[in-house]
């Protein structure tokens, strides 16, 4: 396993496992869906899944060095407890808690801007870049909007 590798790789087993978590509890909630169980889900497969990769192998392409082990750590650390925050705040119906996971869910972002900074990618890469830029984009405007559904409930 390359270094860059390494770094990505406690986002790709997390980010794996939130999505396996998802469709497990998708199946879970079949038989009687409600709103909140299949917002789960696609909060899982995608925020927690997709995103958690997709951010994770960015920064291990694009970093001008490789991220040490602490900020690595705390990137995880910090997109995790944030998830499982909204996730808890969000199915017991504590919106500070949601509020608590959308802030540590920001810091985590801010966290893996600063691992890429300095980059200056060329050719391919630069697509690269601009697919993880877009990533932290489309989760830093869906952050308050999700805060602001939390207080409304399903509907």
């Amino acid at each position: 396993m390359t270094p860059r590798t390494a770094a990505a790789a406690p986002f790709a087993v997390l980010g794996l496992g939130c999505a396996i978590a998802g469709g497990l509890a998708s199946a879970v909630i079949a038989p009687q869906p409600t709103p909140h169980g299949a917002w789960a889900v696609a909060y899982l497969v995608l925020v927690g899944g997709i995103a958690q990769v997709g951010l994770g192998i960015g920064q291990a392409l694009l970093a001008p060095a490789l991220p040490s082990r602490r900020l690595v750590v705390a990137q995880v650390a910090a997109w995790n407890l944030g998830n499982a925050a909204v996730l808890g705040g969000t199915l017991s119906g504590v919106t500070p808690v949601v509020d608590v996971g959308g802030a540590v869910l920001v810091v985590g972002l801010a966290l893996l801007v600063l691992g890429v900074r300095g980059s200056s990618p060329d050719g391919r890469a630069r697509w690269v870049r601009h697919g993880f830029q877009a990533l932290v984009v489309l989760l830093l405007v869906s952050i308050p909007v999700g805060l602001v559904l939390a207080r409304i409930g399903p509907t």
